[in-house]
């Protein structure tokens, strides 16, 4: 059997090949939920519900320093992916190495502040004292131990698929996740570490997840991207924040929202309303790890192509991007509605009265995925072209604005019911602005 020619940045891209360069992407992203949502899987069936609802009060804070590597990794990408597009290889390997470089530093330093405030940020975030905030500061300070690795992952994640490693990256990515489901379940389940188990066993698979993409750029002469000397770059370090910040604003405005989401939920339904949000968010990070994925995926040829000025290219990519999406969103809309009742079961099964909340408010959400892969596409379609600003927007608009004016205003109407909905109302309002840039802009790039 004839052996499948390696994909590259500059080839044409049909269906079946974007399809096949994104899918590792994809996947992996779908094992980074899996493994994100894996520790509290295990401390809401093997612990006890309050030390669930510290693991999701404490997310957010955790979830928004990660990010800082997403954002360098997303945003570095399209300048390096741009670089190579323009023929300037060595350039792109130093900016690629700086940017590493520059991701552990930042790791470390955010770490610390994390650890150190923790006990605060708790107290900030509505963890009462006594148990509650104790488990709080556990899980967060464990896990932040872990950081610096946790970001690196996050900016290799992005820069396998620039040196055309897309499979690499999902391997390193199931690797640092089977080790946090073993792990989980060893620390949790037989040894009864409780949550500091799940807080080891996290930080221990990112130390996986970031060590060995540092090894193999560091060793391996045949990748396009590799590690080595590198200078400061203060202009590609604004550039990559600046275009990057959509993805770090996502993250921010998706934690600072979530602190809303729990003040509305906590006043129409206390512990329980915060644990049924905590088990819907963490099944819905699947679904949307599938267009992340898709983004991520896709984003290097976007940039590479809009390097080379290859306009024909971007059209049709933006044109099979939309129709893939299109199609996606709705077979996740069916799907989400259908397993709305065996997935509440799995996370809350032994509670009845927070299973019947969890299951109601799943299938009112399970509506948000209609439109959630556009806005995602939209946001890192603008990334890739170097438009950091009306990215940045999209996500703002998406994750910020909107939702938390719906999530003041609903519930004054249909009370936790509204909490749901207002998840749906911001996805729509988003979805109006991203087609309204994505038409804007067409000529302007040529898509």
């Amino acid at each position: 059997m004839k052996e499948k020619s390696p994909i590259q940045l500059s080839d044409s891209f049909g269906y079946g090949r974007l399809i096949r360069f994104v899918i590792p992407s994809v996947v992996m992203m779908i094992f980074t939920s899996i493994y994100s949502i894996v520790d509290g899987f295990f401390v809401s069936n093997f612990v006890n519900k309050t030390a669930f609802a510290a693991v999701n009060l404490m997310m957010p804070l955790i979830m928004v320093l990660g990010a800082v590597g997403f954002m360098i990794g997303t945003g570095g990408t399209a300048i390096v992916a741009k670089t190579l597009g323009l023929g300037e290889k060595e350039n792109a390997n130093r900016y690629f190495s700086f940017l590493t470089y520059f991701t552990v530093i930042s790791g470390v330093v955010l770490a610390a502040l994390g650890i150190f405030f923790a006990r605060p940020v708790a107290s900030l975030l509505g963890a009462d004292e006594g148990v509650m905030l104790e488990n709080c500061v556990t899980y967060c300070q464990l896990v932040l131990l872990g950081l610096p690795f946790f970001m690196l992952q996050n900016v290799f994640q992005s820069f396998f698929i620039t040196a055309e490693k897309p499979k690499l990256g999902l391997f390193v990515t199931v690797m640092a996740g089977v080790t946090n489901i073993v792990l989980d379940a060893l620390l949790i389940a037989v040894f009864e570490w409780g949550i500091a188990g799940a807080a080891i066993a996290t930080a221990i698979s990112q130390f996986v997840g970031g060590v060995f993409p540092l090894i193999y750029f560091v060793r391996d002469n045949s990748s396009t991207l590799r590690l080595g000397k590198s200078g400061f770059y203060g202009k590609v370090l604004l550039h990559t924040v600046t275009n990057g910040s959509s993805e770090l604003m996502s993250n921010i405005s998706s934690s600072v929202v979530t602190i809303f989401y729990n003040m509305q939920l906590m006043r129409f339904a206390g512990e329980n309303g915060v644990a049924a949000y905590g088990a819907i968010m963490y099944v819905s990070f699947i679904f949307a790890a599938m267009f992340i994925g898709f983004s991520i995926g896709s984003s290097p040829i976007v940039s590479f192509h809009y390097g080379a000025g290859n306009r024909a290219e971007l059209r049709s990519l933006r044109k099979k991007s939309v129709v893939i999406i299109g199609i996606t969103s709705f077979a996740m809309t069916a799907l989400s509605l259908l397993l709305s009742a065996p997935l509440s079961e799995l996370f809350v099964g032994y509670d009845r009265e927070l299973f019947e909340l969890t299951h109601r408010g799943f299938i009112i959400f399970s509506f948000v995925f209609l439109t959630m892969g556009m806005n995602i596409f939209g946001s890192g379609f603008f990334t890739a072209l170097n438009n950091g600003i009306v990215s940045a927007v999209i996500a703002f608009l998406r994750t910020l604005v909107f939702q938390i004016a719906s999530v003041l205003i609903l519930p004054i109407f249909f009370e936790i019911d509204g909490v749901w909905f207002s998840i749906i109302l911001a996805d729509v309002l988003a979805f109006i602005v991203t087609l309204v840039f994505l038409v804007a802009n067409r000529k302007k790039y040529g898509y």
